[in-house]
This record gives structure tokens, sequence and C-alpha cells, in this order.
């Protein structure tokens, strides 16, 4: 009897294990393919998503990259207005140096020219005088102004093209001079530099998720893309899928299809520049998002197996078991998420100076590296120059990629604060009146522009450059609070923070500062945006119109040059940032920067080479032999001192500052001691702590970065041998 009644019993419990058997197989193949179906649709979202947040990131770049080509034209149109061909060359000396100063200011910009009715150039910032047999009338920018296809005061974005001096691809953003009577009287063309562009554009797309970026043209003509394309592939198709989607949503849309350009199956993104016909694109390869999905879901098989199988085999106890197992898996996931997150905190406070570290640690040998490739391949081209054509091409294009890994060094070293700013005495007078005319002839006539300039103001010490830029991007941030007008008040005034201030602010340091303060009449901020203002990438702007990079950059330049910014606003009254600069107090003059002309050394100046780095050396020997020094050479600072004592006609030491047993700085120190005539001129691609402190050369300290050219080595010399080199 009993074992009848198990048997009824045991039925069903077999019963119910099949069930359960079935159930803990059908019932996570069923949830495993919905999961599926759901991050196939989420994988896809977040891949939109990410190209949308990255389309505002190049298209805030972009635009205000244009802004700053305008302002360009602009000033250059101001230095040459109503002025003949006759009057511009004979001024060209001085204009040369005004428009050189410029291209060294903005790394966007590579060239400028201002080219007569018939193309010939007038006055450019490479050379002075410009190339008279140079011919450019055939260029599209110089057709487009000259036979009126595009319209008088508005600017033509040209093609991509080889430049005729040195080669370089370029594209120009150009303007038409009008004479007295609104005739075209010539061409302003600023280059831009691709390459720059695809420079930015890996940065955002190797940290980004995104496999292309891009700018093109209105017509589909390619100007800058990452990664590059083949020479001959310039232009978009205008049947393929980008050009048909911007043919029905010219302003801004999503592409899906096969890219014309080199066959990919894409998601891309465009939009376009406000004012210009320029687009922005980013892209994602499908296969790209694909492989994410896939990837997610086969960490989830590797659990979901697993537990599956454990679910068949042990049945209810099993099941029992597995679900104690997961309430502990999940408080360990719970405490592995609180240890990540302490320990990005722990990463975010030593980011800064890990980079540091791992840069300066590559800067010196790679620079050294660099600098023996470019500088042979620099001797190289000069012995070449009448050489065969295709070598000299091969040159160039080893020349290019050699300097954009020394451009890559030397990104790596400013991003981590270890690239050292050129603060000169200056008078923020000057500064602010010259900024002041620039920016009341491109803001908008609503907003009035207003200074109000210190008397006996003090001079500060400070990157002048930097400062521009810093008031620059106020400027603009008052301008996009102010967008039905209002004032902006630039004012300079002498400051003191006395102790009470700077103990109620850990980061400042009582004394006397030069007070820069930019006051609006916009919108103002609350609260809550004023506490994370100076935050990276924070922005109340629209989506697509602002990065939030503008304040912080502001904020890093101010703090890097031992000064101060306060912020002070009020929701609908305004917002006031005050700079305050480290007052001078040495006798330096101020002295206004000067463009210095190629030169050819006598054959009779002798210059002694100390450098370990044996190729290094021997390039730098080979090069001021070329450009005609005598030259006496060393391995190390001991060699060096005997050469120093043996040879009293040495008249300047070339000397590597990171060297083994005794570096640049004692070496220089006590040549010095021998000869106190002596003219120094350190050499170094990573420089420690050796003549850079702070962030800033130590003063009275001449110094030519690793990897230079010849052209870069006879100017720097001479300049010093000359007294002006300082």
């Amino acid at each position: 009897m009993d074992e009848a009644l198990d048997l009824p019993v045991a039925g069903a419990a077999e019963r119910l294990l099949r069930w359960l058997t079935a159930a803990a197989l059908a019932l996570p193949i069923l949830i495993f393919t919905t999961a599926s179906w759901i991050a196939y649709g989420n994988a896809f979202s977040e891949a939109h998503e990410r190209l949308h947040r990255t389309l505002d990131l190049m298209h805030e770049h972009a635009a205000k990259v244009l802004e700053t080509h305008d302002l360009v034209v602009e000033q250059i149109d101001q230095l040459t207005r109503g002025l003949s061909d006759a009057d511009v060359r004979a001024r060209e000396p001085d204009l040369h140096a005004r428009l050189a100063k410029i291209v060294r200011r903005l790394p966007q910009v590579s060239n400028i020219w201002v080219l007569d009715a018939i193309g010939h150039p007038l006055v450019g910032s490479i050379a002075s005088p410009p190339p008279q047999a140079l011919d450019l009338s055939d260029r599209d920018y110089v057709r487009a102004h000259r036979d009126g296809t595009t319209p008088r005061g508005q600017a033509y974005i040209g093609e991509v093209l080889v430049g005729r001096v040195f080669g370089r691809r370029n594209f120009q953003i150009s303007t038409a001079r009008e004479e007295g009577q609104g005739g075209f009287a010539g061409v302003v063309a600023v280059s831009a530099s691709p390459s720059y562009f695809h420079d930015f554009y890996g940065d955002v797309v190797q940290g980004g998720g995104i496999t292309t970026a891009s700018l093109m043209r209105a017509d589909g003509t390619v100007l800058a893309r990452y990664p590059a394309l083949p020479d001959d592939v310039t232009r978009r198709s205008a049947h393929g899928p980008m050009m048909r989607a911007i043919a029905q949503s010219p302003g801004r849309g999503l592409v899906k299809g096969r890219s014309d350009l080199d066959g990919v199956e894409r998601i891309n993104a465009y939009r376009r520049l406000p004012g210009y016909p320029i687009y922005v694109t980013v892209g994602i390869d499908r296969a790209v998002v694909i492989h994410g999905w896939l990837m997610l879901m086969a960490s989830h098989l590797i659990f979901g197996i697993p537990a599956t199988l454990g679910l068949v085999a042990l049945s209810l106890v099993a099941l029992r078991r597995t679900r104690r197992e997961a309430m502990a898996m999940a408080a360990l996931h719970a405490e592995a998420a609180r240890r990540q997150d302490m320990e990005a905190q722990l990463r975010q406070a030593q980011k800064m100076e890990a980079i540091g570290r791992l840069t300066g640690g590559i800067a010196h040998d790679f620079n050294n590296l660099l600098q023996i490739i470019l500088g042979s391949l620099d001797l190289l081209g000069r012995r070449m120059a009448n050489g065969d054509e295709r070598q000299r091409r091969l040159i160039e294009n080893a020349r290019e990629g050699a300097t954009r890994a020394a451009n890559l060094t030397q990104r790596l070293l400013a991003f981590s604060r270890r690239q050292p700013l050129e603060p000169k005495p200056l008078d923020a007078n000057k500064i602010v009146s010259g900024l002041s005319e620039l920016l009341r002839r491109t803001l908008p006539e609503t907003i009035q522009i207003e200074t109000v300039l210190g008397g006996g103001l003090w001079r500060t010490h400070v990157d002048a450059g930097q400062l521009e830029n810093a008031l620059l991007n106020l400027a603009v941030n008052a301008r996009d609070a102010m967008p039905e007008g209002g004032r902006l008040t630039i004012e300079t005034a002498n400051a003191h923070l006395d102790e009470a201030y700077a103990a109620s602010r850990v980061e400042v340091t009582a004394g006397q500062y030069v007070l820069v303060a930019v006051t609006d009449t916009g919108t103002g901020m609350s609260p809550e945006v004023m506490r994370n203002a100076f935050e990276p990438f924070f922005t109340t702007k629209e989506q697509g119109k602002g990065t939030g990079l503008g304040l912080s950059q502001v904020y890093g330049f101010i703090k890097q040059s031992g000064g101060h910014i306060a912020l002070y606003s009020e929701a609908g009254q305004g917002t006031t940032v005050k700079l305050y600069l480290p007052r001078y107090t040495g006798t330096e003059e101020i002295t206004e920067p000067h463009a210095a002309a190629p030169v050819q050394a006598d054959g009779k100046t002798a210059v002694l080479v100390v450098e370990d780095e044996e190729g290094v050396r021997r390039f730098a020997v080979e090069a001021l032999r070329e450009i005609g020094y005598r030259v006496l050479e060393a391995s190390g600072a001991a060699v060096a001192l005997r050469l120093l004592a043996d040879h009293p006609e040495v008249a300047l030491l070339l000397s590597d500052v990171v060297m083994p047993e005794m570096d640049g700085r004692r070496l220089a120190d006590a040549a010095l001691k021998l000869r106190p005539d002596l003219k120094v001129v350190f050499m170094t691609g990573y420089t420690r702590n050796a003549i850079v402190h702070n962030g800033v050369l130590d003063a009275g300290t001449h110094l030519i970065g690793k990897p230079f050219t010849l052209p870069q080595l006879a100017t720097k010399l001479d300049a010093v041998l000359k007294g002006s080199g300082a």
C-alpha cells in the first residue's frame, strides 16, 4: 500500500522534474532571445547618441576655427584696406611680420597670402619678400572672386591644393579685396591645414568609439578626414547616400548605408556649420556596433549556460543554491562597483601626474630619434634640391610623417602641462586695446563694447598669446549670454589680494596683481551653474552649441601663470569674470617680436656641440657645417670642458639638457666660469626640471626644442650670437 502511494508521488515528482528541466531550458532561451533583441536596439540607439555627442564637439570646434579665420581675414583686411598694391609692397616687411605673428599664434593657420588682382602675391606670412614669379591666378579661390561667382563680402572655401612654394596640402578661406569704387583688387587667402583637423579628429575618434570624422564642403569635396583618404579620393559622389540625404535635409541628419568613399557600411551623422557651406560628419561602422552587441551577448552566455546546466542537474535544490549564489554575486558586484568608484577618483587625481611622467619618460628619447630623422631629411632635401622629383616627394612624405610624430609628442607635453609657457613682461592695457578693436568689428552691432583702462597700470608677466585667447573665450561666452544685445565691458586695474581673502581660498596667494575684468549684461548664472562653471565639458548651452571647454581653458591658463580667477554672476543680471594676473616687478623692458631672416654663417665662428646621443650629434655637426660654422663636438661634459679650455676661439656652446653624469645646465655653469663671454644654447626634447621650473623657461635661457630644422637652428644661433635671441 505504501509503495502504491509512493508511485504517484514519484511520478508526480518525475513529471515535476521534467517540467522544471524543460522550463530550465526554455525560459533561459526565451529570456536570452528577448534580451538579445532589446540589446540589439539599444546598441544602435547608443551608437546614434554617441554620434550626436561627438558631432556636437566637432561642430563647436569647426565653428570656433572658422570664426577665428574670419577674425584673421577681417584683421588683414583692416591692415590693407585703402592701400594700393604699391603701398602694400612698400609696407611688405612690416605686413609680413604681422602675418607671420598671426600664423605662429594659430596652429590651424599654416599660411596667409595677400594677392593682387592678377593673382600675384603682394605679401605673405612664410617668405619675405614673396616669390615674384609665383602666379596663383588659376587657383579656384582666385577665380571665384575674380569672376564674381562668389558675392563680394562673402568668404569662399577652396579645395585642398598642394602649395607651390613648400608643397604643403592646404585649403583656402578667402575674401575679395575691393578698390575704392567696389571693384576687384585682389584676394586675402588664409590657408587652413587639413592635418590640423586630421589630428583633432584622430583624438576624437580614438577616445569616443567613433570610426570616421570629416570636414567637407556642401558640394561633397572632402577638406579633412580621419582616417585619411587616398590622394585620388577627394569628393563624395552626388548619388551617394550622404549627398542624397543632404539634398533632402540640408541642415542636419543621420545616414545609413554603404559609403561611396571606402565602400564600408556605416551610420553617419552630419551637420552644417551656420553661415558656411561646410559640413562636419562623424560615422561608426555598422560592423563595430554589431560586434559590440555580439560581445555583450557572449558575456551573457558565459554566465547563462553554466547556470542553465546547474538548474537541469540540481533541480530545485540547485535552483535554491543558485539563487543564494546570485545574491552573493550581487553583493560582490556592489562591493566591486564601490571599489571601482573609489579607484576612479584616485585615478582622476593621479592622471595628470601619471601622464606627465609617461610623457617625460618617452619625450627625450623619442624626440632624439625624430631629430635624427627630421634633421637627416632636412640635409638630404637641401642637397637634392635639384634632384629627381620623385625622390624629393619621398623625402617630403617622410618629413611630413616625422613632423606629425613630433607634433604628437608636443601635444602630449602640453596636455600634461610639461610644455613651458613663454611669459614676457607686457602691458595689459595694450592687449585689451588691441583686442577691443577686433571685438568691435566682429561682435554683433547690438552689443556695445566698452573698455575702462586703468591709469598707471602695473606690468604683468604672462604669455601674451594665451592671455588674448582667454579674453576671446570670455567675449564669446558673453556674446552667447546676450542674444538680444547688451553691453560688454573690459576693465583693467591694479589690485591687491590681502591675507584675509587668500585665507578663505586655499589656492590664492596674497599679493599684488593686475586685474582684467570682463563684464556682460546677459542672462547670468544660477548658484548651481556657478559651482560647476570651471568644470571641463560643463555647459548650459543648447545641444550642439557648446562643449564647456572655454572657461576651463581660461582657468587652467590663469592657474599655470600663478594667478587667480573669480566669477561673480546673478541670474538675469549678468556676469563678471575677474582675471588676477601676477604683477611683474623686474626691469626687463617690453619688446615687440620681429621676424628673423634666414642666415648663413661666415665660416669662421666656432661652435662646440655637446650631445650624448651619437645620431643627434652627427646631425648637429653636419647641419652647423652646412650653415657655415666651424664645429667641435663632444659626447659628454668632461670632454666639452677640455675642448673649451684648449680652444678659446669657440664662441657658442650648443648642448643637450638631459645627459648622463652632468646635465646641460651644470655644464653651462661650469663653462661660463671658464669663459664668461661664452654664448650658450640648449637643445632638448624634454627639459625635466633643469632649465624649466613651474612650467616656465628660466630667465635668460636660450632653448631650441627637438626636433628642429636646419633653418630654425641657423636663425636661433644667429640671434643668440648677435645678442637678440633671449
